[in-house]
């Protein structure tokens, strides 16, 4: 796992290769990318559709938004 802000940057970087409305599936093991990811969507509008904790893992649904 990545530490912050590795995560976000890493997203960032696939998700601008995405088509609009297609679905990124992020899976994080720093306890701090709940609030990194909740706050990286709200800034940019991309849409977090869901988020699950699965043992040590943080799992996220990104909506690219533009």
């Amino acid at each position: 796992g990545l530490a912050c802000p590795m995560p976000i940057i890493k997203t960032k970087k696939v998700i601008d290769g995405m088509q609009v409305g297609q679905v990124l599936k992020m899976i994080a093991t720093d306890p701090g990318s709940v609030s990194d990811v909740q706050a990286w969507v709200k800034k940019t509008g991309h849409e977090l559709l869901q988020h699950q904790q699965e043992g040590n893992q943080y799992i996220f649904y990104i909506r690219k938004a533009k």
